[in-house]
């Protein structure tokens, strides 16, 4: 049977271990092809439950006497999450405010971690937050930050950042080397262990932003030898818009860093409200203020299914899905002047791929509008088509596909002459 028959399709559900958290989660019109889950994942029914029961039972009549069990949610929440997507032990995973606040705090700490080293390095193409504060940083202490030219044509495949892209760039100057696990434009898949034990034998840190992997792949944190990382949970982790991200420190280094924003959480006598700052040891003394309770709430019972269907289950469903995106693409969107931004390798690449086409910003508001077909654009020609793998079935995915055969083929696409929308 051919990947272009949607027997196909089925057949692969029929097969699916995971087929039957579909029924998990929120789909108000099973006619919709959503292929976003890598910005927003759906909504899980029991999230709906946990966030009602935290308010009737617990707010509602406890008030303040609930932080009795409530202050210290961040840590067995961040434990959750280790375990069940980042591979790492208890105890250096923490649940708690925004990638962002979490990249910076753990740039600068490194970045104080090796003092007399003045260089920083990223790349081109990664997130804008993460350049963006890294430029700061670099202002601010006037250090050099080096960016690593993974665009232009030629200088890296489907940007990806490789030992050998990464080691010409290395001395004894560097202090922190931070990149994404998987690039968010293209799907690019850095590899992990090598890139972290190269910048380890010039005595650099390696941040990672795993953002766009997280719940989508195995990252084997403790086992890659990773010194930091961050993420968020609102991707493949569907623990909703603006849930509270995470940070991830070796438990070899925490006693060696400190964060910039000395919060009251990270003080080791919390409430004794003294006058001067004695950081608590291990992971909580790396958490600033009061946990968001209602945003952990939705971290737990997402991150619960997520442990309860494996990451290995997770990752291998994904490769499969991504791998179906790519032959379709073969089959029928080759030739109608699309490309393929990301490897064919499963091994370099994520939960999403990436197609490019001249006219993908008007492709993907018409695919909205008369396709039922849900992707995303990235500037300058990037169309982000992802498997979520938990709600996201393999015939849903085909069906997208099939639609923006036929969208681009018409031309329908045309129709679509501007859009208001600030959000792509």
């Amino acid at each position: 049977m051919k990947v272009t028959d949607r027997e196909y399709a089925l057949q692969l559900d029929a097969r699916d271990p995971l087929a039957h958290f579909r029924s998990q989660f929120v789909i108000s019109d099973p006619n919709i092809c959503y292929l976003d889950g890598n910005s927003l994942g759906r909504l899980p029914h029991s999230t709906i439950t946990a966030v009602n029961d935290f308010m009737t039972n617990e707010w509602g009549p406890e008030v303040v006497a609930g932080w009795g069990h409530w202050v210290d949610e961040a840590q067995p929440t961040g434990d959750l999450i280790g375990r069940a997507t980042l591979g790492a032990a208890s105890g250096q995973v923490l649940a708690c405010d925004t990638t962002s606040v979490n990249f910076y705090q753990l740039a600068l700490a490194a970045i104080n971690a090796r003092p007399g080293r003045k260089t920083i390095i990223t790349d081109a193409a990664n997130f804008p937050t993460d350049r963006y504060i890294l430029e700061g940083i670099s202002k601010k202490l006037g250090l050099n930050l080096i960016i690593i030219d993974n665009e232009t044509p030629g200088s890296a495949e489907n940007e990806r950042i490789t030992p050998e892209i990464l080691d010409k760039y290395l001395s004894e100057d560097v202090a922190l080397v931070t990149f994404e696990v998987i690039q968010y434009r293209s799907g690019a898949r850095n590899d992990i262990k090598s890139i972290t034990d190269l910048a380890r034998t010039y005595g650099a840190l390696t941040l990672w932003d795993a953002s766009h992997a997280a719940g989508a792949i195995e990252m084997n944190f403790d086992e890659n030898g990773v010194d930091l990382a961050v993420g968020c949970t609102y991707k493949y982790g569907n623990s909703g818009p603006g849930a509270p991200a995470w940070l991830y420190v070796n438990k070899r280094m925490q006693a060696d860093l400190q964060v910039p924003i000395q919060g009251w959480f990270s003080q080791a006598d919390q409430f004794a409200m003294g006058a001067g700052f004695e950081r608590a040891e291990g992971i909580r003394g790396f958490q600033i203020a009061s946990p968001s309770l209602m945003g952990l709430r939705c971290i737990k019972s997402a991150f619960t299914m997520i442990e309860e269907a494996s990451i290995e289950a997770i990752a291998e469903k994904a490769a499969i899905g991504t791998q179906m995106m790519i032959e379709l693409y073969d089959a029928w969107l080759a030739d109608l002047g699309v490309t393929l931004l990301t490897a064919r390798n499963p091994k370099e690449r994520g939960g999403h791929i990436s197609i490019g086409h001249p006219d993908a910003a008007r492709i993907c508001v018409a695919l909205r509008e008369f396709a039922g077909v849900i992707p995303d654009y990235r500037t300058p020609n990037s169309i982000r088509l992802a498997i979520s793998p938990l709600p996201t079935s393999y015939v849903e995915v085909w069906d997208g596909f099939a639609r923006i055969r036929d969208l681009i083929s018409s031309r329908q696409y045309e129709k679509i002459k501007t859009t208001d929308s600030r959000v792509t």
